[in-house]
């Protein structure tokens, strides 16, 4: 897939100028502008944006980001360490993809879609704190 740089750049530009960032809390689910990104990273789809969980706020501007995805892979016991599967909307399976983690600016935070489960959460973590060496 050829990703589109130019575009990418100008919203990138535009986001930079937005003047207050929503205000968001840890667990929460929201689309984010991840953009056009290198390689095996993350890309927002359509529109640049992904649904990622507030994993850590530190404080209104800058948070870690855990992407989702809903595409199902094919998960063995190497891989299945990285994602966390989990649900918050009737009959979806959303995956956080562990090993994405990544420094955000609120200013990419585009609207709020959910929230996962505390006990979702909770278990989240463990496994996250898992991988750490």
């Amino acid at each position: 897939m050829k990703r589109d740089y130019q575009t990418w750049h100008t919203k990138k530009s535009e986001i930079s100028e937005i003047k207050k960032s929503p205000f968001f809390h840890e667990r929460e689910i929201w689309f984010c502008y991840l953009g056009a990104n290198v390689g095996f990273e993350q890309d927002g789809s359509e529109e640049f944006l992904r649904p990622v969980i507030v994993f850590r706020k530190f404080n209104n501007e800058i948070f870690w980001a855990i992407p989702l995805t809903k595409s199902r892979k094919k998960l063995n016991a190497k891989t299945e360490s990285y994602y966390y599967p989990f649900s918050f909307l009737p009959e979806v399976t959303s995956l956080a993809i562990l090993s994405q983690i990544r420094l955000i600016d609120a200013k990419r935070l585009s609207r709020h879609i959910g929230t996962i489960p505390e006990e979702n959460f909770d278990e989240l973590k463990k496994k996250l704190k898992a991988l750490m060496p």
